[in-house]
């Protein structure tokens, strides 16, 4: 590839992406009492959301059944060919229909949109027009507008499709919330795969205990101290007072500290304890705590984020330590 064709390609994807992003901030602005009337016809819904479309705008509805499913919606997608051939008979009272097509003229959709009418189930469509036939028999519409495509072929549906699948995350997203969707939830749903483990995982499965918990008292000597940091290798060690309960973690990085600060051996500093070089106010966690949500903690931690956690009891005695490698391991990012 020549350094003009690398070039053109740039130009060409940066193009692309700025004018999706474009489209998408005018759909924010776009957004009113239509986009909440779709929301409660969805969370209202006592049976199952039934997504349909036709081409690009099928393979959206496809996703968006997927999406609605994941997070508590019931919903599966109907093709409009084989729903004339017999797969509509799934389709009861109760149920809602979610529709995406660019152009609301999909003459593949009108057999389906006149049973759904029968049934009487009412249908939500994103399309670019309310005056489609589509959206004249929609309950609600959620209108784009002419969304004009990226690129180069105009006519390839690349920016209506994003449009209309970030429509439908957004409805999904707001069932989410107004329904307390919790990660107990999307864990229950996803028992298999790298992110149905990860969400099932908790610190109590992935801690370093028992044995293999680094534990000293604030009495502890300094050359002890470094001692159990290399034997349990995990780089930190936790501090306790006489009753057990968590006072502070001493990490290797506050023994290169205080190594280098006494570099010029004006102070002994094997008669340093524990408690003189601890770092009094660890960042902790119970044995419950999602895997995912113990990543988010370490990496977000204030001051910058850190690789360990500190699992504890309710009477705040340490149970183990999550090291943030084993949680990369398991898949939880």
């Amino acid at each position: 590839m020549t350094p003009q064709v690398a070039a053109d390609s740039l130009a060409v994807a940066r193009a692309v992406l700025e004018h999706a992003a474009q489209a998408l901030t005018d759909q924010g602005e776009r957004l009113g009492d239509d986009f909440a009337r779709a929301a409660d016809l969805l969370y209202a819904c006592r049976g199952k959301v039934v997504t349909s479309g036709v081409g690009k705008s099928g393979l959206v509805a496809q996703r968006l059944a997927a999406t609605l499913t994941s997070t508590g919606t019931p919903a599966f997608f109907l093709h409009p060919i084989d729903a004339a051939h017999g797969d509509a008979g799934i389709l009861q009272a109760g149920d809602v229909a979610l529709f995406v097509s660019k152009s609301g003229g999909s003459d593949e959709l009108t057999p389906l949109v006149e049973f759904l009418r029968r049934l009487e189930v009412p249908l939500v469509a994103i399309t670019a027009r309310a005056d489609s036939a589509l959206g004249r028999a929609s309950r609600v519409v959620l209108e784009t507008g002419e969304v004009r495509e990226a690129g180069p072929l105009d006519f390839v549906p690349t920016t209506s499709a994003t449009v209309a699948q970030v429509l439908g995350d957004a409805l999904a997203m707001a069932l989410v919330a107004r329904r307390g969707f919790r990660d107990q939830d999307f864990a229950f749903l996803h028992p298999g795969g790298v992110l149905g483990r990860a969400m099932r995982l908790t610190a109590g499965d992935l801690m370093h205990g028992g044995e293999a918990l680094p534990h000293v008292s604030e009495e502890t000597p300094l050359r002890r101290v470094l001692v159990e940091i290399l034997e349990k290798r995990l780089g930190i060690t936790t501090v306790t007072d006489a009753s057990g309960r968590l006072q502070g973690v001493v990490t290797d990085g506050d023994l290169k500290r205080i190594l280098l600060s006494h570099a010029d051996g004006a102070e002994d500093i094997w008669s340093l304890a524990a408690s003189d070089i601890m770092s009094a106010k660890p960042s902790i966690g119970t044995p419950d705590l999602r895997i995912a949500a113990a990543v988010r903690q370490m990496e977000d931690h204030p001051g910058g984020a850190i690789t360990a956690l500190i699992i504890v009891d309710d009477s705040q005695r340490p149970l183990g330590v999550l090291h943030l490698h084993d949680c990369l391991r398991a898949g939880a990012r």
